[in-house]
């Protein structure tokens, strides 16, 4: 066969919803990240500037900071090495399914995949021992490899449960950065408030970000709302809320990843046909 037409062939066992949630993963991975370390920048710099003038106040947070800003490094290229390998396994264990149900072309790559995949011939025909294609004994490699898809459901699943408290956490400053705004909101329209626009304040402190001991600690009247309409607070508060997004984006990925697997698995695995799981 053709290159051409061997890839037209393959493409008939493309996994889709593995398609559509590797880009998603990548989308959401890359808002969170990008999003979440330029974020975490400007609440630096608004502390620095508005909430405290003493170093050793936010010292710690600062230093908190910088360390979620290195786990976000290693949390993107975690996802986008992860996610290429769930794309990967999608390939190889969709077009098993595909071809116990008729619906996949035998090609040297199908052909390598069944012996590894679907239990099928591996390699010995009527007339003895054939010599087995380059491209099928790679494929046979990589697929004693990727076809086990109840292993990635079960990597999948604790990522998800990790995920979905990384998507609680994004929340917070979502929150804190809300009623902040809103805050500023009633100073702005006093006329919507019974409260004295001097009691209406920000206080860093309650949030646990900075120490009861920390000076100011938090910024109250017109002086908060002068702070909320910069573009440093404006910045930071969309940021938080694209990083939030993003956060969301990649655990529906990882939700949509795990029910690919889970339905590969469970027809290889009904079939008959699936190797020792």
């Amino acid at each position: 066969l053709g290159l051409l037409e061997c890839c037209a062939r393959c493409v008939i066992g493309a996994p889709f919803a593995s398609l559509v949630a590797t880009g998603l993963c990548f989308f959401g991975v890359a808002l969170f990240c990008g999003c979440g370390h330029e974020a975490l920048t400007g609440t630096e710099q608004l502390i620095e500037t508005y909430f405290s003038k003493n170093y050793q106040d936010y010292e710690y947070l600062i230093d908190v900071i910088h360390a979620f800003q290195y786990v976000i490094y290693g949390t993107a290229s975690f996802f986008f090495l992860y996610g290429a390998l769930l794309l990967a396994e999608g390939f190889y264990t969709t077009g098993a399914v595909r071809q116990i149900f008729g619906d996949y072309r035998t090609t040297i790559c199908g052909k390598g995949l069944s012996a590894t995949v679907t239990g099928g011939p591996k390699g010995r025909g009527a007339r003895g021992p054939q010599r087995a294609h380059s491209l099928q004994r790679v494929c046979q490699c990589l697929g004693k490899w990727l076809g086990h898809p109840d292993k990635f459901v079960g990597i999948t699943y604790v990522l998800t449960i990790i995920w979905l408290l990384v998507f609680a956490c994004s929340a917070v400053p979502v929150y804190i950065y809300f009623n902040t705004w809103t805050t500023c909101q009633s100073i702005a329209n006093p006329s919507k408030t019974t409260a004295s626009i001097g009691t209406l304040c920000a206080d860093a402190r309650m949030y646990g970000v900075l120490p009861w001991n920390a000076f100011p600690g938090k910024v109250c009247g017109s002086n908060l709302l002068s702070i909320c309409k910069t573009s440093e607070f404006q910045m930071t508060f969309h940021l938080f809320i694209a990083a939030f997004v993003g956060a969301a984006a990649t655990l529906v990925s990882l939700l949509t990843f795990m029910i690919a697997a889970t339905y590969n698995f469970a027809v290889l695995k009904l079939m008959g046909r699936g190797t020792k799981f």
